[in-house]
């Protein structure tokens, strides 16, 4: 039987982790310079986190998770986010007693079970980030030009930034009731899920992606049209902010993020590379999510990148390098092949990639190898060239050969990789 991976998961080749990794080193870099640190939380939660995190009503927990009950009768799921995993362990270490203010960053693998399509996997990697302790609109501005940094470093250009403000527990009830009396003149005309959505949370019809609901959602009330004054406030600090550092952005009043605990601001990073999965990043404030999961009333705000989307649209970093063996050692006989092994892990140990072959070839299959590994260099040892204390070096690229003694071997190419670095 050929066993194959599961629908929806993908593998990542050794061809394609030096992009990953580039990604990922340039995320560590830019987010190091504006103050955050890297937390690492399990991919495992109790299912009753998400619950209360991202909202009973929500397609997430309704049918995308991966929840199973575990042999001590409690639900576990795979996390579909991390928000909630890194609010779980800033209240369960008590993090806030140690500082007010924490910047925290995750990267790593998320899990849904929703249909795979181009852009969309059942697992799926995310660059997360999280400010817990700063309810100030120049924060939300700050968090997206930290954004925008990162996407024109590993080279996105083509994108476009979308905000809105989707008010606070003191104005968005009144939108909402707004929003069912539009809704339920038009009960009929809405998809099934809509309709159970209108009774349950009406906000989640803005996210339907049928056709026609979203005709309607077109002439429905506007959020703007009910924030109150803090949060009109909030909304016009927030976008002054990003104008101060020439940031672009559209203000998209039918936006809403599609989990619960947002709050005022919301944002998502949009391109036209991506087709109808259009999202690269998305974020926003949630300010009561602490307080709702146990901890004390701190707010927060965060956003996350799609690291398969992202990478699918980016081109090749022209500093990228391939992670090819500085050195092969081509050994001819039982003695060579000793003094071979010895060297060759010497070398290791001390910072050089070197490879070779661990069974009996000719020499010209061995140089095949090292061609095919791209190797600059190749080391020749075989029985006569012992017997005389030498080595031959030879440049891959310009098939030059020059004798080396033995016993200066491990200096000489230690200087080439050296030089070669530079």
């Amino acid at each position: 039987m050929n066993i194959k991976a599961v629908k929806g998961f993908k593998d990542i080749l050794p061809q394609d982790s030096p992009k990953w990794r580039f990604v990922e080193e340039k995320a560590r870099e830019i987010f190091s310079h504006f103050g955050f640190r890297e937390i690492r939380v399990p991919v495992l939660e109790k299912t009753e986190l998400f619950r209360r995190s991202i909202g009973e009503s929500t397609d997430i927990v309704e049918k995308e998770m991966y929840t199973f009950l575990d042999k001590s009768d409690e639900y576990l799921s795979l996390r579909p986010e991390a928000t909630a995993s890194i609010i779980r362990a800033f209240i369960e270490h008590h993090l806030y007693t140690v500082d007010p203010i924490a910047k925290l960053y995750t990267i790593g693998p998320m899990f849904r079970r929703e249909r795979p399509q181009k852009g969309r996997l059942r697992q799926f990697h995310q660059i997360d980030v999280e400010i817990l302790g700063y309810n100030d609109p120049r924060i939300d501005a700050e968090l997206i030009l930290m954004l925008v940094q990162f996407l024109k470093d590993v080279g996105l250009r083509d994108y476009q930034i979308e905000v809105n403000s989707l008010g606070c527990s003191s104005c968005r009830p009144i939108f909402r009731e707004a929003i069912v009396d539009y809704l339920n003149k038009r009960e009929w005309d809405l998809c099934q899920d809509c309709q159970r959505r209108l009774y349950v949370n009406p906000l989640r019809v803005f996210d339907c992606k049928v056709p026609s609901c979203g005709e309607i959602v077109n002439f429905a009330p506007s959020i703007k049209d009910y924030l109150c004054e803090s949060c009109n406030s909030h909304f016009a600090v927030f976008c002054e902010s990003l104008a101060r550092f020439a940031i672009p952005y559209q203000v998209n009043a039918k936006m809403v993020r599609g989990l619960d605990y947002y709050t005022r601001t919301a944002f998502e990073i949009t391109t036209t590379a991506l087709g109808a999965q259009n999202a690269v990043a998305g974020g926003g404030r949630y300010d009561g999510l602490v307080k709702s999961l146990g901890g004390p009333d701190i707010p927060g705000i965060g956003f996350a990148v799609g690291m398969e989307r992202l990478l699918e649209i980016i081109p090749n970093p022209p500093e990228l390098r391939e992670e090819n063996p500085f050195l092969f050692i081509a050994a001819l006989g039982e003695l060579a092949q000793s003094l071979a092994y010895h060297l060759c892990n010497t070398l290791r140990i001390n910072g050089i990639p070197v490879e070779m072959n661990y069974c009996e070839r000719s020499l010209k299959s061995q140089l095949k190898r090292a061609d095919k590994l791209r190797c600059p260099y190749t080391l020749i040892i075989g029985e006569s060239e012992i017997q005389e204390n030498k080595a031959i070096l030879r440049d891959m690229r310009s098939s030059e050969q020059v004798l080396i003694c033995l016993n200066d071997v491990f200096e000489k190419i230690q200087w080439l990789y050296r030089e070669g670095k530079r």
